[in-house]
């Protein structure tokens, strides 16, 4: 046999086994999707109605795995309320809710209307009245870091470190805390922003834990709206998420003296940016900064506290606001 015969022939049998592998080399490329992060959310929906977006666009974000979403800031029959409604609305209900502690903050909200005749107690999933061990036990029973978005008050988290202080080595938080250059709707001055504020001692205390963090402070979540086109979108939506989002945003306003559009826009979407950072930070400057809580409720730059990421500023505003859109329509 010639040379060049002998190299033909070993040719095709290298084309014959490739085309005979290409099919297993595809499916197994098709199947290698990647595996969605564990996450929990810790919310005090029912004040403002940003909590509630934020949940919807948990709820539509794929990237996301929801082990458990719980109440924070008081008010823990309420709360829990909201997001099991929400969830079962979504047919999301084997997600699991739990109650918050019980501090000194009492009552429903401008989102009561929605469930005052819902039962709590025929959730299709599991309600668990202590929120603050169930989201300790899932943490340290995950076998990955599972990542804790953050969006109100802290007394939940502080007391999940008080009761079991390993949870810092095992999770990762992301929060919407604080005002860093950038105050309210994008003032020059910085401000006491409300969930470092409201319980400064518990936010304090996350704030010094040895947790990686990420936050969204004023400086980025205070200028997210949706208003025009991107709105009508979703108030026009079909979609069921969007249909519970719009119908709590109607109640809402009807009970806030200060927003009367959910005919026409958003108010400020504060809490979907944490959402966002657990998925991507492709949007948004990302700077790793010293954060100090101090005793006033003001999150100060200092070099000598600890490092945390901070979204200082917006690359793409307008990106963030399609992707939002996108997200909760579906399209």
């Amino acid at each position: 046999m010639s040379l060049n015969i002998y190299m033909k022939n070993i040719l095709n049998i290298i084309v014959v086994v490739c085309v005979l592998l290409l099919p297993s080399i595809n499916v197994n490329s098709q199947t290698a999707k990647v595996k969605p992060i564990p996450v929990i959310l810790d919310s005090d929906i029912g004040d403002d109605i940003d909590d509630t977006w934020a949940l919807g666009l948990l709820l539509k974000s794929p990237e996301l795995d929801v082990k458990l979403v719980v109440g924070d800031y008081g008010k823990p029959l309420y709360r829990a309320k909201i997001l099991a409604k929400f969830l079962e609305s979504a047919g999301r209900a084997k997600i699991p809710v739990g109650m918050g502690i019980d501090i000194n903050v009492h009552g429903g909200g401008p989102q009561s209307e929605w469930v005052k005749d819902y039962n709590l107690n025929k959730y299709p999933g599991k309600i668990y009245p202590d929120g603050v061990q169930a989201m300790i036990d899932i943490i340290m029973s995950s076998k990955e870091p599972v990542t804790l978005i953050c969006i109100g008050p802290l007394p939940n988290i502080a007391e999940a470190l008080e009761r079991e202080p390993r949870i810092a080595n095992k999770a990762k938080f992301v929060g919407m805390h604080g005002s860093v250059r950038r105050g309210y709707s994008g003032s020059k001055d910085i401000s006491a922003e409300w969930n470092v504020k409201a319980n400064i001692k518990a936010c304090q205390k996350v704030f010094t834990a040895t947790w990686d963090m990420l936050i969204t402070p004023l400086d980025t979540c205070g200028l997210v709206n949706l208003s025009g086109e991107r709105y009508k979108k979703v108030l026009n939506s079909n979609d069921k998420i969007c249909k519970t989002i719009i119908e709590n945003y109607r109640i809402w306003s009807a009970n806030n003296k200060d927003i009367k559009a959910p005919e026409e826009r958003s108010s400020t979407l504060y809490d979907t940016v944490a959402v966002y950072l657990a998925i991507s930070q492709e949007l948004v400057k990302v700077e790793n900064l010293g954060i100090k809580i101090d005793d006033k409720g003001f999150t100060v730059i200092d070099d000598n506290a600890k490092k945390i990421n901070v979204a200082t500023e917006w690359i793409s505003l307008d990106g963030f606001r399609d992707f939002l859109v996108n997200r909760l329509t579906g399209k």
